[in-house]
């Protein structure tokens, strides 16, 4: 089952871009594009496991919708163009878990998402991928019926991939999201990790070297042809 995401955005360019990134990287996104719009739909479903909320919305304004949102435990990710300290701290004491200030980076969005889910309990614990299956409690990884045992780093690279599928990763963030910034080894760390990930799950053939780039897990046979080394 696919977390699902509200994206509360009056921008329908920004707001497809958001959507269309949302469920490449295997989430279930859910536009909606006005303030009155957004608290009608929260009045009716509570079933949502985070909401990107923009401040300046038509009709009501984003900061009527954080109270109705945190009140129903679904999170809040501030995604704005208000760069002000009073709208950020206005935001975060009322309930907001993150504020981002856009332009933004798509793949800094997903990381943020990723630990909002993960600090809230909202996570799924169930990773799948064809017969690939991560349970994220546990750290057990199965491709069919069989178990297969990775060491903790070749897992957190393989959760990593899993939780942002067609994203072009270089090699660089992806030291930072497994490693952490205070790493100082080679980025040559992340091609060893890989070439293990590919050996041990057949899965993993899904993992596309990007030339000059880094590493994209693919998850759309639509990109394959964009990135793959020939």
């Amino acid at each position: 089952m696919k977390n699902r995401i509200l994206v509360i955005e009056d921008d329908m360019d920004i707001s497809n871009l958001i959507c269309m990134n949302l469920e490449a990287a295997g989430y279930e996104a859910t536009p909606l594009y006005n303030g009155s719009q957004a608290e009608e739909f929260i009045e009716r479903r509570a079933d949502c496991d985070l909401a990107l909320l923009d401040l300046m919305l038509p009709q009501k304004d984003g900061f009527s919708l954080i109270e109705p949102l945190t009140r129903r435990q679904i999170p809040v990710i501030c995604l704005t163009a208000k760069a002000d300290v009073v709208s950020k701290v206005q935001g975060l004491k009322m309930g907001a878990e993150d504020y981002m200030v856009k332009p933004f980076e798509i793949l800094e969005l997903l990381v943020r998402i990723e630990k909002v889910l993960s600090r809230t309990g909202k996570e799924k614990s169930v990773l799948k991928f064809q017969k690939l299956k991560v349970d994220l409690k546990s750290h057990k990884v199965w491709e069919g019926e069989n178990e297969i045992y990775l060491k903790p780093m070749e897992f957190r690279l393989l959760t990593v991939f899993l939780q942002n599928r067609n994203v072009m990763l270089p090699r660089d963030k992806l030291l930072d999201l497994v490693w952490g910034e205070e790493f100082l080894g080679e980025s040559r760390t992340v091609d060893v990790h890989v070439a293990k990930l590919r050996k041990k799950l057949k899965a993993c053939e899904a993992i596309i070297t990007v030339p000059r780039g880094g590493y994209l897990f693919e998850d759309d046979e639509t990109i394959r042809e964009e990135w793959k080394t020939p």
